[in-house]
């Protein structure tokens, strides 16, 4: 935490043209404590995370209103506060092995304190929504690994926790723009040192002449315990650890564009 203030952050908005889309990514200073506390009571839980960029967003919108962003108070809002097993088990684990932490007492309260998230972004539009539904159809990685001219890219991070230094649980999303499409991820990983590293993917597909977006979403996961053949070097570098987490779900889905209504019907509706 004290690197990035010691650092001395600049805040930044930019924005960038893809044909009839907007690509906009705003970077600022982490969240006042007051702020993070009165959400906090908001959203009923006894903390959030200590590095919370409420007003970081990456948002991706069509001249026509929809489209889709990625921001930090709606990731914690589809956090799970209802313990499932998994993570009882490891907060069992993790107060046992933590007995002389403070914090390891707050987590057998009602809610998530590793604060997993399986949010894949906010879709935009107060009139007109894009259509969400399943697809067979994949993204296709390998033609994203072919070399193109990148237009534009952005790293927005979200929040980040150090889980009382015993870890860190954090959430960031990336974009670039090439000349005829724009790919996006949204990561969130979870590495809780003893316990288990998890990342949940949400990846976003666009290629220009389409009337539709194609996002998946993936979550891996594995105990610590199971990755004893892997280097701990890697335990720390989300890119490097994932090809090691087995996967556990995965959903593809199809964001269809909305048909733009005639002249005259959507100038009734704004009325």
């Amino acid at each position: 935490m004290s690197s990035l203030i010691s650092h001395g952050f600049k805040s930044s908005k930019q924005d960038f043209s893809f044909g009839p889309w907007t690509v906009t990514a705003a970077k600022t200073h982490i969240m006042k404590s007051k702020d993070i506390e009165r959400l906090a009571d908001e959203m009923h839980v006894p903390s959030l995370p200590e590095m919370l960029f409420g007003d970081n967003v990456l948002r991706i919108q069509h001249t026509d209103g929809f489209g889709i962003e990625f921001n930090a108070v709606d990731a914690l809002k589809c956090v799970n506060n209802m313990q499932d097993s998994v993570k009882v088990a490891c907060a069992q684990e993790w107060q046992e092995s933590r007995a002389d932490s403070e914090h390891s007492k707050e987590v057998v309260k009602h809610y998530d304190w590793t604060f997993t998230t399986d949010y894949r972004g906010t879709l935009l539009g107060e009139h007109i929504e894009m259509k969400v539904k399943p697809t067979t159809e994949r993204i296709d990685l390998e033609k994203l690994k072919t070399r193109e001219q990148i237009k534009f890219f952005e790293d927005v991070l979200l929040f980040e926790d150090e889980l009382h230094d015993h870890g860190v649980s954090m959430i960031s999303v990336k974009i670039r723009v090439m000349p005829n499409s724009f790919f996006s991820l949204l990561r969130f990983f979870l590495r809780v040192d003893g316990v288990l590293i998890r990342i949940h993917d949400t990846r976003l597909y666009y290629e220009a002449g389409k009337n539709y977006m194609l996002r998946e979403f993936t979550a891996r996961e594995s105990k610590m315990s199971d990755l004893q053949n892997v280097p701990p070097a890697i335990y720390t570098d989300p890119n490097e650890i994932a090809q090691y987490l087995p996967l556990k779900f995965t959903e593809c889905e199809k964001l269809t564009f909305p048909e733009r209504e005639p002249e005259s019907e959507s100038s009734s509706t704004q009325q």
